[in-house]
């Protein structure tokens, strides 16, 4: 790309600004042969194909995470245990409990 003045940051191709992956911008670089058509369809190209690549890799770790969460949580999640028993000290209210379905207190076993 033929280009008047001084090249700076502001001045630089369009095409190099618009890929996000380095692996990209090396292969843009690389490829481009001088011919104003070839290097807009290759850029289309590395876009095109950057886009689908970051699609991938982002779906692939929502699935992976996804697959993780499922296999940590439980597919049957049983509800708290309700209990209410007489209190001991001398208030009148009794005493209510929400536990889980697996905890046993060593202080029920009486």
């Amino acid at each position: 790309m033929r280009q008047c003045g001084p090249v700076t940051k502001a001045t630089q191709p369009v095409e190099q600004e618009r890929l996000r992956l380095a692996e990209f911008r090396v292969l843009y670089r690389h490829w481009s042969i001088g011919l104003l058509w070839f290097d807009r369809l290759l850029f289309g190209l590395l876009v095109w194909m950057e886009g689908k690549m970051i699609d991938n890799r982002a779906n692939v770790e929502v699935d992976e995470a996804l697959k993780e969460y499922k296999l940590l949580q439980p597919d049957n999640i049983v509800p708290p245990v309700y209990t209410e028993r007489p209190s001991d000290t001398s208030t009148r209210l009794p005493e209510m409990r929400l536990t889980a379905s697996w905890y046993t207190d060593i202080y029920d076993e009486k």
